[in-house]
């Protein structure tokens, strides 16, 4: 096969990124379910997509889906950890208990032994507890006792306008720098703060192509990356507050994207140059086998 241009190899990528028919399918029928079987079990009085697959900012392969899940008889009086138990139980008595685990502020479901080999299945799904009050809702609080303020509705809503005034490319380019970050150890966590640094990172218009913008987000990031990082809904804890809490984790990710700006300019130069060959090999190696070079 011939070799592709840069700008050709992104475009491919890009689209190998986007979620296929077999993968939006399987999730559907995968969430719906869970979701039935918990309105039938319990007092669920709103359900809805969440996280990055409801944000479209989910890269590949689909590791999980994200679900909220609201009950009527649920109030901030309630222990968390309860609410969990219970949600478990109910999915426990459906798909097993070895395959039903409460990872808070969530319960997940595991689909991975039945797809073992199938990329393109989902192997999760997470159901997140919540209250909704004020307009926004309550979670349970990973990391302290109690309830945890959020709105993940606002969280769609910047990535939606961000992706707009960035001319389309905006979650595109989340979903690349998600993959970098799992093709590399996962050194920014949670990868949502990629995403949440990127509302401020990269902003429109767009202007200069793929390589140049992922060359000045790893630049930016890296400089930033020890800064507070709020929730975008004005909620709940920070979302960088794993990585100022610990600072071998932040001298980690700082180090890590501080070497992809270094390799995307050297992927840029060997383009100039008019070695492309060289510069997939240098894009395919930050970006994993999806990257495709022919």
């Amino acid at each position: 096969m011939a070799i592709l241009s840069v700008p050709e190899a992104f475009a491919k990528f890009k689209h190998r990124l986007e979620l296929t028919d077999t993968e939006r399918t399987d999730a559907s029928n995968r969430h719906r379910t869970i979701r039935d079987l918990l309105a039938a079990k319990m007092d669920v009085t709103s359900d809805f997509l969440t996280g990055s697959y409801g944000r479209d900012t989910k890269t590949k392969p689909l590791h999980d889906v994200d679900v909220f899940v609201t009950f009527g008889d649920v109030t901030k009086a309630d222990d968390p950890n309860s609410v969990l138990k219970r949600v478990r139980v109910v999915l426990a008595e459906r798909y097993g208990e070895d395959r039903v685990t409460v990872d808070r502020p969530a319960v997940r479901v595991d689909f991975g032994a039945e797809n073992a080999g199938l990329d393109d299945r989902v192997m999760s799904v997470e159901v997140v507890p919540a209250i909704s009050e004020n307009g926004h809702y309550l979670i349970g609080d990973p990391t302290r006792t109690g309830w945890m303020a959020t709105d993940p509705s606002v969280h769609a809503t910047l990535a939606t306008d961000a992706n707009k005034a960035f001319d389309g490319h905006w979650k595109p380019m989340i979903k690349m720098l998600k993959k970098w970050n799992d093709q590399n150890g996962e050194p920014v966590e949670p990868s949502f703060l990629i995403e949440v640094m990127g509302l401020k990172l990269i902003r429109g218009p767009w202007t200069s192509g793929y390589p140049y913008e992922l060359r000045a987000y790893f630049a930016s990031a890296a400089d930033r990356i020890g800064d507070e990082w709020s929730d975008p809904a004005g909620l709940g804890s920070p979302i960088s507050e794993a990585m100022t809490a610990n600072s071998l984790l932040m001298d980690q990710a700082r180090a890590a994207l501080r070497d992809a700006e270094t390799r995307c300019g050297e992927a840029i130069r060997h383009d100039r140059d008019g070695r492309t060959g060289a510069a997939l090999d240098v894009w395919q190696g930050l970006f994993g086998p999806l990257f495709a070079k022919s």
